[in-house]
Parts: structure tokens; C-alpha cells; sequence
């Protein structure tokens, strides 16, 4: 790999006798890998699952397709193995308010998901419009019900989450350094001055992260770059602006490091921060801290609460649909934009003035004298608890995920809406008019395989 000479130059210096092991890791292979999905009550049935990884629990090394009934139903999420330790430090509770402040593709957020098991509230951010789309897919994907999806600034989700959070995690934009390997175009951008342009960039979110901390919660740093001044420095000047926040001591599998206080200010607590090396893990670059806040850093803030926004009309199409299909189903609070109804958690603020993506769990969408379930919904359902399933095998769900119709047997026993489970994975919602199911997989995703 041809690596900048200031690069070489910059950790030869740092890395002393180690370095021409590192720089001879930048021609191994590449780590693939995936994390199986808890959300879903089955595991996939077709994966090599004899190679985990030693960052999370849920981790395992290898390939997964993205034309897969794995991949398309989110009962397994891909994402470099060593990337996996961000959320795996993070480790929310259900029930916690947890913020991922930068968030897209959703990495990070699928696997906070995962510890939340649909309680509390999931407030997810991504402040480039595009980035965020992907977001919103990949969320929805997971099947997660206790998403808030924003497309916001630090500023703006500081100024309406004050103390607000038990958990905020910032993976913040980096010079990407450790990502060289897995994506080489990343070093064409990279320049000498470019990790201290990071670092200002970085030193900007985090003044804004902090005030949406309650006292008692913690803040997850990482970055994927070896960079000092966006590693170890970042939590020095941390500590040094913000004496209220202490330094956690992070697990660290074999062959993850210490983070290097002689390379910021020498204060030893950094040692209690995480180097990811690619000589030293199989795995990318990556730098992790923990740090938990002791008491507040700013005035308590009264945070208002959104309110259920359904009219009686709409409530009633909705009790419908539920008593039918979802029996069993809690009882829920729903907000509407437009004709689209969500999900509402009863932890949401106040969501005017706020670039919203998705409020939370898309439910539906309303249309005349009817209600009509979403795709979104389906990828959160399982056999058990919709009324009426229908099981397709491999050939008719590709029909389905191309946006055919396809012709079932036994179709006198359902009506209307049918859940379709493929290899007990739920995949799409349809609705059956005689023997003919009318497909609802939703037209923009839509594949051939």
C-alpha cells in the first residue's frame, strides 16, 4: 500500500520499534464481519457462526451477502469486526435514554439497539441528509421500535436534550486513518494538517455532546484513527475543559492496548482508553474512551414531552387493525405526519423545531377510511405475534423482494393482511385476495436476485 511518506514519517517517530510491524500490516487482508441480530427471535440458519469475534458478543468474522434473506430481513447487520467494541463499551441498559450523536450508516445504533431490547428511548443522529436515508433504512431494518431518527446538528440536539441522557455516544468524524486498509481511497484525502482540522471539527461536537449528558451518565469517545491529537489529546483536553467527568476503565480483549498518555499530556488516567492496532488485532484502527460524568456541568433544563396526535377517526382505523392482527399488542401512544403514523415513546420531547427522519417505529400510513401497515412494522414482527402468517420458502421470497405476486395454498383460512416469514424470518407485509398475495414490499428496496 502506497502510504503518505508524512504518514510513515509521523509513526515511525510514535511507534519506535513496533512501527515496521504496523506498517507491514497495512498489506494483510482485510477483516470482514457481522453481528447476528437479537431483536429477531430466530438466528439465521445459514451462516458460518464458528468464528466469533472477541469484541462483542454477537460478533462473528466472515461475509454476508447484501441480496440475502439475512441481510434484507436484518437478522444480521455487517460491520468491521473491530468497530464492533464501540457499542460493546457503550453497553446501554433497556430502559436508559442512550443518544448515537453521529450516527449514519447505523453500525453503532444497531448494535445499541441490541442492549435496549426495545426499552427506553434510542435517539440516533445523522446530520448529512443523505447519510441520514441510509440511516432510517438500516433502523428500520434491525427492527427497532424505540428509535428516534434526527437529521440535526450538535447545536440544535444540545439545546433540546439538556441533561437529558444516560448514555451518549459520539464516533466522531476522523482523518480515518484506520480505516487505510479497508478503504485506501481514504488516504488520498488525508494530509499532514488533516488530523488537527479533525480534531478542532471534534473539539466543537463534544462542547455541544456534553450538555445533553444527565450527571450519573457517560460519554463514549471513539474514532477510527491512531492520530494523538484526535486519541488520547481529545480526552485530555476533555478532562481539562470538564473536571465534572472521570475516566472509566474499558475490558480490553487480547492484544488491545492502553491508550498512550505520553503521546497527549501524560496524565495516566488515558491509560484506561482503548488502542485498537491492526499489527495487534484482527481487525481495523481504532480508539475508544469511557468517561462518566459526577455531577452536572450545566443548569437543569425542564424538558417538554410530545403528545399523542391521533383524531378519533384515526384511532379508531388504528384499534382496528391492532385488535385483528396484533392481539396482545401494548397499549401505545402514536404521533402523525401527515398521513404517516408512528410510534410514539413516551420519553420524546418536544420534536418542534427538530429536522425529524422517522419520530419513531413507523406504524402505517393512513388512507381513506382504511389503515395500511408499513414495511418497517413487518421487520419488527414475528410469527408469534401477528394473526395471520404466512410462510413463503426461498423462491417466493425472491419474487416477493423483486415485487411479484405470488400464489399460496391453504388461502381460505386468512384474509386481508398476512405477515410473510420466510426461514422464520419475517420479510414484508402482503395481503391475500383469493389465492394471490398482493405484494407490499416497498418499491425503492426492491431486488432481483
Amino acid at each position: 500500500m502506497n502510504l503518505p511518506e508524512a504518514f510513515i514519517n509521523k509513526y515511525q517517530k510514535l511507534l519506535g520499534d513496533e512501527f515496521d510491524e504496523f506498517l507491514a500490516s497495512f498489506n494483510n487482508p482485510v477483516n470482514h464481519g457481522f453481528r447476528v441480530n437479537p431483536l429477531k427471535n430466530q438466528l439465521p440458519t445459514d451462516l458460518d457462526l464458528t468464528h466469533p469475534t472477541p469484541f462483542s458478543k454477537w460478533g462473528y468474522y466472515g461475509n454476508v451477502k447484501g441480496k440475502s434473506l439475512n441481510h434484507q430481513s436484518g437478522a444480521v447487520y455487517s460491520q468491521e469486526p473491530s468497530a464492533m467494541m464501540v457499542g460493546e463499551v457503550a453497553a446501554p441498559k433497556p430502559g436508559q435514554t442512550v443518544l448515537d450523536l453521529c450516527a449514519a450508516p447505523g453500525g453503532k445504533t444497531t448494535h445499541l439497539a441490541s442492549f435496549m431490547q426495545q426499552e427506553g428511548l434510542l435517539v440516533t443522529n445523522e446530520i448529512m441528509g443523505k447519510r441520514a436515508k441510509v440511516l432510517v433504512e438500516n433502523v428500520e431494518r434491525f427492527g427497532i421500535k424505540n428509535a428516534l431518527i434526527l437529521n440535526e446538528t450538535p447545536e440544535s440536539i444540545a439545546t433540546s436534550f439538556p441533561n437529558f441522557f444516560d448514555v451518549v455516544l459520539v464516533d466522531a468524524p476522523c482523518s480515518g486513518e484506520g480505516m487505510f486498509r479497508k478503504d485506501p481511497d481514504a488516504i488520498s484525502y488525508w494530509s499532514e494538517e488533516y488530523p488537527i482540522k479533525c480534531a478542532d471539527r471534534q473539539r466543537t461536537i463534544l462542547k455541544e455532546a456534553v450538555k445533553a449528558i444527565k450527571p450519573g451518565g457517560n460519554l463514549v469517545y471513539s474514532t477510527c484513527t491512531f492520530a494523538p491529537e484526535e486519541d488520547e489529546q481529545m480526552i485530555a483536553w476533555l478532562l481539562e475543559t470538564y473536571p465534572q467527568f472521570e475516566v472509566v476503565s474499558i475490558d480490553k480483549p487480547a492484544g488491545v492496548e492502553d491508550g498512550r498518555p505520553e503521546w497527549a499530556n501524560g496524565n495516566e488516567e488515558l491509560k484506561k482508553t482503548a488502542r485498537l492496532f491492526p499489527h495487534k488485532v484482527a481487525g481495523e484502527g481504532h480508539f475508544i474512551a469511557k468517561l462518566h460524568l459526577t455531577e452536572a456541568i450545566f443548569p437543569n433544563k425542564e424538558v417538554k414531552k410530545q403528545r399523542d396526535s391521533l383524531t378519533k377517526e384515526q384511532r379508531g382505523y388504528l384499534n382496528d387493525f391492532i385488535s385483528e392482527y396484533l392481539p396482545g399488542c401494548p397499549q401505545s401512544d402514536f404521533i402523525t405526519f401527515g398521513d404517516q403514523v408512528y410510534v410514539l415513546n413516551s420519553e420524546t420531547p418536544d420534536l418542534n423545531h427538530l429536522k425529524v427522519k422517522r419520530p419513531g417505529l413507523q406504524f402505517g400510513v393512513f388512507k381513506k377510511n382504511r389503515f395500511e401497515p408499513s414495511y418497517a412494522l413487518a421487520l419488527t414482527l414475528n410469527k408469534e405475534s401477528f394473526s395471520h402468517c404466512i410462510e413463503i420458502d426461498k423462491e417466493q421470497w425472491a419474487k416477493i423482494v423483486h415485487g411479484d405476486t405470488i400464489k399460496v395454498e391453504n388461502a381460505e383460512k386468512y384474509k386481508g393482511w398476512v405477515l410473510l416469514v420466510c426461514e422464520n424470518q419475517s420479510v414484508s407485509f402482503g395481503k391475500l385476495v383469493g389465492e394471490t398475495v398482493k405484494n407490499y414490499f416497498p418499491k425503492g428496496l426492491r431486488f432481483a436476485i
